[in-house]
């Protein structure tokens, strides 16, 4: 038997490309001057970016975490901040999967022992405590 892997799968069909409209910035959330601005060709936000970099220059050590994909971005960007030793915060209401069970896994298995579980009420909270 033989297994094949496709690792570049996402490379091959230009997933997360910059030529590709799909992955770009919506004007209602276009970024001010002092915003971090980073194009991410895989899921992660940090393993192929300068993300941590330029975080760290900032002394930014509090990451809040969103995103539309619970089981891709969101998990991959969480392992790796959290590896990182950020401290995490993920929204609980501001992530979703097509696929509820594992969805509903991570954010109450999985992601507690990386992050602090929030929604975004209790991070209004967190902010006016500051």
């Amino acid at each position: 038997m033989r297994v094949r892997v496709d690792l570049a799968h996402q490379a091959q069909h230009r997933v997360m490309h910059h030529e590709n409209l799909a992955t770009a910035i919506h004007e209602r959330l276009a970024p001010r001057d002092s915003d971090i601005v980073v194009r991410k060709i895989r899921y992660g936000g940090m393993s192929t970016t300068d993300l941590d970099r330029q975080l760290r220059e900032r002394g930014i050590t509090t990451l809040v975490v969103s995103g539309i994909s619970t089981s891709g971005a969101v998990l991959s960007t969480v392992i790796d901040a959290a590896d990182r030793d950020y401290q995490l915060y993920i929204l609980s209401d501001c992530v979703a999967d097509p696929d509820t069970e594992v969805h509903d896994t991570l954010l109450h298995r999985v992601f507690p022992a990386r992050a602090h579980i929030i929604d975004t009420t209790e991070l209004r909270a967190l902010l006016r405590a500051d």
